[in-house]
């Protein structure tokens, strides 16, 4: 079986551009020997247990260090933990110790993100037998990496801090023999990135060296060649970029053009200047350079693959810039993979790739859903089809020091995935939320994802979430958070707009709508439903509402008197 450091070692004498950033350029040849000084540090940093690979966890946007880091572990066997940057405090520093971390890689831009305990405090030096945790004796330096130190122990005890933009830190680089061992087998572990967290804490994913290789092989059916230009804006904390952009130009000897992070306003300016073919996204990226900018007829892109956009924003992308928009379903846990092919239905995820099964169960009986029964509208008529996807076969490689986590998705051999969907007698698998965006209003179950696709058809609308909210008597309520485009909210609009709506369900029209400035995102631009949830409608945000059944928006004024109800009736407000 292959392995990615084997796809990383073919590209050693390669002379082709393999990287751009800011201007500058590298060669994949000088990527790879960037690569193996970082995997000769690797080794002055190995831990003293015999056969443990070092855990190098990389705090940094997406700049050139990141990929030479990257590179390097691929070849030294050893893990990079992405850890995420919108991380902070005490939960930054238990992802930290949740995965083990030997080192932290990082910048000044890091520091300002790292908890006081993880910060440089003491003087290390790399010795040969490996780098101690905790700090050296004697007066600590005027500045992390300062008296020759390339890696400075943290104040409180966490793991040493690599500051990759010290000269101490370049000097290393400068002087360390490029690194040309033996290369790990597939089953090694490679990379361990935790989930967006978007319904829970985040979970340290594992991947392998062979894992990564069967994706990257992918590269072609994906439309990447020798000659194709990937933008890696998406942070590469996450699987999305390093699986469904690196990996793969790093498989065909593709330029890969790295932003520090996503910017709408710079995305048309950055195709035109790299002359960038593929893009990769997640989340409401696609909203955002549609908010963004104006359309580009000359425009260089041929292929944007990605998920969780809506239909709409996907058909108004591909009109804009002339290109192909391929939407798929997958995770960072790699045990569910859905394609879209020509005759996916605008709404569908597509239908299950090549020889993977997947079952839509009931999550209270387990039993199979029907499948679902769509009129010409795409409306769902028997919302009982609405169901948990299964994986029957599954590339699932673990959660990292997490067997909670694992036996609650693994079980009796099938991979729960958390996401509920709907199948239609054609095959094509319907998104439907997540587990946590179920709803029980007056008796009827339903899921948030298809209303969701509603009311993003309404024109303010850049993107939308729909949640629920416990209802004084019993069951839940719809809320509905809407961001728009800079457009006043018209209650009256609105209303015109529900009521046109052949395939709004009876029971979905948002009892309560929050209009917010900014909607709340993770690290990979996807809604983050949690603190909107929690909020409902105790905010500082404008808040409409239906006092009564009747379609009509008004103002809500009256927290206190809702609250008041759910005494009266025995309930809590937070309870469901």
């Amino acid at each position: 079986m292959a392995t990615f450091a084997e796809m990383v070692a073919a590209r050693g004498g390669d002379e082709g551009v393999g990287l751009r950033f800011e201007g500058a350029a590298w060669s994949w040849r000088r990527v790879v020997e960037e690569g193996r000084r970082r995997a000769a540090l690797i080794g002055r940093l190995a831990p003293s247990e015999p056969g443990r690979a070092v855990h190098v966890g990389v705090l940094l946007e997406n700049v050139p260090e990141y990929v030479f880091w990257l590179v390097g572990a691929a070849l030294r066997g050893a893990v990079v933990v992405g850890v995420n940057p919108t991380r902070r405090g005490a939960e930054l520093a238990a992802d930290i110790a949740h995965t083990d971390c030997d080192v932290l890689v990082t910048d000044a831009t890091g520091l300002d993100v790292l908890p006081e305990s993880h910060r440089p405090g003491g003087r290390v030096l790399p010795t040969e037998s490996g780098l101690a945790k905790r700090p050296a004796s004697g007066p600590e330096p005027t500045q992390p990496g300062g008296a020759g130190a390339w890696a400075v122990a943290a104040r409180g005890g966490g793991p040493p801090v690599v500051l990759v933009d010290s000269a101490a830190y370049a000097r290393a680089v400068a002087e360390a023999e490029p690194w040309d061992g033996s290369l790990p087998d597939a089953g090694a572990r490679y990379l361990l990135l935790f989930t967006s967290g978007s319904t829970g804490a985040p979970k340290a994913v594992s991947c392998s060296q062979g894992r990564l290789a069967v994706i990257a092989e992918m590269a072609e059916g994906f439309g990447l060649a020798r000659e194709s230009v990937t933008y890696v804006a998406m942070p590469l904390c996450h699987g999305n970029s390093i699986m469904a952009n690196l990996a793969m130009a790093v498989r065909v000897g593709a330029t890969v053009v790295l932003r520090r992070r996503f910017s709408a306003s710079g995305f048309l300016p950055d195709v035109r200047r790299y002359g960038v073919t593929y893009f990769n996204y997640v989340g409401r990226a696609l909203a955002y350079v549609l908010a963004a900018g104006a359309a580009d007829p000359g425009c260089t892109l041929a292929r944007v693959f990605g998920t969780e956009a809506s239909a709409r924003d996907r058909a108004a992308f591909a009109e804009r810039f002339g290109c192909a928009v391929v939407e798929g379903y997958g995770s960072s846990e790699g045990a569910i993979a859905i394609r879209r092919t020509p005759e996916t239905p605008p709404d569908a995820l597509g239908v299950a790739q090549h020889g993977v099964e997947i079952l839509v169960l009931d999550p209270d009986t387990g039993k199979e859903c029907p499948r679902a029964v769509l009129d010409a509208s795409g409306r769902l008529h028997n919302p009982e089809a609405i169901g948990e996807m299964v994986g029957l076969t599954t590339a699932f490689e673990g959660y990292y020091n997490n067997p909670e986590a694992d036996a609650e998705r693994l079980r009796e051999g099938r991979y729960h995935s958390g996401d509920l969907a709907y199948r239609d007698e054609e095959g094509f698998f319907y998104f439907a939320g997540r587990t946590p965006d179920r709803l029980r209003v007056d008796g009827e179950n339903f899921a948030a994802a298809p209303v969701e696709r509603i009311l993003a058809r309404w024109a303010p609308v850049v993107m939308c979430a729909v949640y629920p909210v416990p209802d004084p008597r019993t069951g839940d309520q719809v809320m509905a958070s809407l961001e728009l485009d800079g457009t006043p909210f018209d209650p009256a609009a609105f209303t015109a707009f529900l009521a046109a709506q052949e395939d709004l369900g009876t029971k979905w029209a948002p009892k309560y709508v929050r209009i917010v400035s900014a909607m709340p995102l993770t690290a990979t631009t996807k809604v983050d439903k949690k603190p909107l949830r929690a909020q409902a409608w105790r905010t500082d945000d404008p808040v409409w509402h239906r006092p009564g059944r009747d379609l009509r928006y008004l103002p809500f004024t009256d927290p206190e008197g809702v609250e008041a109800e759910f005494v009266t009736y025995g309930r809590h407000p937070g309870q469901g």
